[in-house]
């Protein structure tokens, strides 16, 4: 769902007597900034376009459909529907609220790591040893030198056998 601000600078850049394509950029802006915050599952910045534009279709901007053969029919349909959307009612408006609780949904569904920057900034910071079982392992594997305060406490409560195991070289050749 577009922002008040988004739609707001589209009308504004359509009064300055801006391009159709001018106007949509400033939805394709507002999607590459949710995918830098996480805010859905997509990632590329390809889609970060696709979903701008397709916005802007549906909030009124008069950005005509690919012509036929330039894209798969899939999307070329997609791209009528929401050209037609957005031209039936004219002015620049705001999407349906249910499509935009089905967006706040699905990302409910997905761990925070993956939803938010804090999210992936927390984990980065988070040590190996609480991340997974992998985590663990890597830690356990490292010489003292490199352990942080933390591994070498529990290095040192950990059995001989235990710790003997994990200074053993591994079978893999070095590349």
């Amino acid at each position: 769902m577009p922002e008040k601000e988004t739609i707001e600078r589209a009308r504004e850049k359509k009064q300055e007597g801006k391009a159709p394509s001018t106007q949509a950029g400033e939805f394709v802006r507002e999607e590459m900034k949710h995918i830098k915050e996480g805010k859905h599952g997509a990632r590329s910045p390809q889609q970060a376009v696709a979903i701008g534009l397709q916005k802007a279709r549906r909030a009124g901007v008069d950005l005509s459909p690919p012509e036929k053969g330039r894209v798969k029919a899939k999307t070329q349909r997609s791209a009528e529907s929401a050209y037609r959307r957005g031209q039936e009612e004219g002015e620049l408006k705001r999407p349906a609220a249910k499509k935009s609780a089905a967006g706040k949904k699905s990302a409910a569904k997905r761990p925070a790591a993956k939803k938010s920057v804090a999210g992936k900034k927390s984990a980065a910071k988070r040590p190996a040893a609480k991340k997974s079982a992998a985590g663990k392992k890597s830690v356990a594997k490292r010489p003292a030198a490199k352990k942080s305060a933390a591994g070498k406490k529990s290095a040192a409560k950990r059995p001989a056998a235990q710790a003997a195991a994990a200074k053993k070289p591994s079978r893999h050749k070095a590349r």
